[in-house]
């Protein structure tokens, strides 16, 4: 019996590429409100708490597609998943684009983030089939690197494009672009290098569990089981939620109304935050692969974006270049959070990676879902110092009330992750054990052990 060759690394990076690029389309789609802010506000007659929501609808329906998508990419396989959320996105892209009203508007946001959703865990899914494993981690943080640079062409070159051209012109040439990108995964993605005729990385450890047919709700409970993955829910949010509450929305208004910056230096500025929380994710996920530690990093990843946002937010006299300077540290070691998704997939079985993926992500993006629009509530509550062209204009003290709330949740993010428990980068398998009040809870211990 022939053995198939493993799949050139070249062919491998191409078709995880290929589906990364809907994730760079979902992270430019999901932070170019940052730029457009005063266009929605005039074009809308929005208010901060409503502009706040019309940026968060496409975390809305992004969010609570996650666990959908992992069922989905576990039983459908991402090729057909990549292919129909990029379809969807350019219709939803197109829909904004156009929108009459805000009902519109918010309707084409709405179908963007769900549709996109698909691309991370997608994305994930290829790379378990056509990387090898140790590689994984350093994968994830590529992944968040591909999907930063998609939110530097949301900062200042958006910003160049809408200076010269109408803002609806530009985001119907974006949807155009992500129908055109629907036909390339279709044409040229596979779900296993077997369908190429190499062997798949992928290690299937169904028939040792006899569960290689669970339902739907069998699968998720299976993945509740373990209380790692519960943490890895409830702590990116905090962290998450700083990072793309300001430079995904607030930053931009934020800079040029207390430190009198323009537009484009202002996106410039929240372009680059992204990009050093990009930078972060793979130098993160290398090292977490090579000294054979998760929770380390992971810890990294909470406690110094915390103690650097206290520093802002505790602050109101910080001279701009410290005030970038230290939220470009937060920014970077917050790519040390990005270790959570090879982390949970290692604490739990490997047949169960596309949902394990899909619940993390989930707890990743209902960060921004709900900080966007607390910190424009915050900012309502407070009320406008005054208005210039038909734009409110917020106090500092209204501004930093809002990111005080992120501040918060970033706090007990931190707590939490004290409470992960640690896999060596090993594939966990499930073991219940009774406590000493007799009911039983989930632990993990290594398959090497078994």
């Amino acid at each position: 019996m022939s053995v198939l060759p493993p799949p050139p690394l070249r062919l491998s990076l191409m078709i995880w590429g290929l589906g990364a690029m809907l994730y760079h389309i979902g992270f430019y789609q999901r932070v170019a409100p940052a730029v457009l802010t005063t266009e929605l506000t005039l074009e809308f007659s929005l208010s901060a708490t409503a502009l706040g929501n019309l940026s968060a609808f496409y975390f809305y329906s992004y969010v609570l597609m996650q666990v959908p998508t992992g069922l989905l990419a576990d039983h459908w396989g991402p090729r057909k998943l990549l292919t129909m959320g990029a379809c969807v996105a350019a219709i939803g892209g197109a829909v904004f684009a156009i929108a009459p009203d805000l009902w519109w508007a918010n309707f084409g946001r709405l179908l963007i983030g769900g549709s996109v959703a698909v691309a991370f865990v997608g994305m994930l899914k290829l790379a378990g089939h056509w990387l090898p494993n140790r590689h994984y981690a350093l994968a994830s943080g590529m992944a968040l690197l591909v999907g930063i640079l998609g939110a530097v062409f949301a900062g200042v070159p958006l910003r160049l494009l809408v200076d010269m051209f109408d803002w609806r012109l530009v985001m119907l040439g974006s949807a155009v672009g992500t129908f055109a990108w629907a036909l390339v995964i279709w044409w040229l993605v596979r779900d296993d290098p077997s369908e190429r005729g190499f062997a798949s990385y992928y290690i299937s450890n169904d028939t040792a569990d006899g569960r290689a047919n669970q339902s739907v709700l069998s699968t998720i409970l299976a993945v509740l089981r373990s209380h790692n993955i519960w943490l890895f829910f409830l702590i990116p949010g905090g962290v998450v939620g700083c990072i793309l509450t300001f430079s995904g929305l607030w930053g931009v208004p934020y800079l040029t109304t207390q430190y009198g910056l323009n537009k484009t230096e202002a996106a410039a500025v929240c372009s680059a935050l992204l990009v050093a929380w990009a930078i972060g994710g793979p130098l993160f996920g290398w090292f977490s692969d090579h000294i054979g530690r998760r929770k380390p990093i992971y810890v990294l990843g909470c406690l110094v974006p915390l103690q650097c946002w206290a520093v802002v937010l505790l602050n109101s006299d910080l001279s701009l270049g410290f005030l970038i300077a230290i939220l470009l540290v937060a920014s970077f070691f917050s790519g040390g959070t990005i270790v959570g998704f090879a982390f949970a997939r290692e604490s739990a079985p490997i047949r169960l990676s596309g949902t394990v993926c899909g619940v993390v992500n989930m707890g990743v993006m209902m960060g921004p879902m709900i900080m966007q629009p607390v910190v424009g509530w915050a900012l309502d509550r407070h009320g406008a110092d005054f208005v210039a062209e038909g734009v409110r204009i917020y106090s500092i003290e209204a501004y930093h009330d809002g990111f005080m709330l992120m501040l918060i949740w970033l706090a007990v993010s931190t707590f939490l992750v004290f409470f992960t428990q640690e896999t060596y980068c090993h594939q966990q398998s499930f073991h219940s054990a009774p406590d000493r009040l007799g009911r039983s809870f989930f632990t993990i211990r290594s398959d090497r052990e078994t």
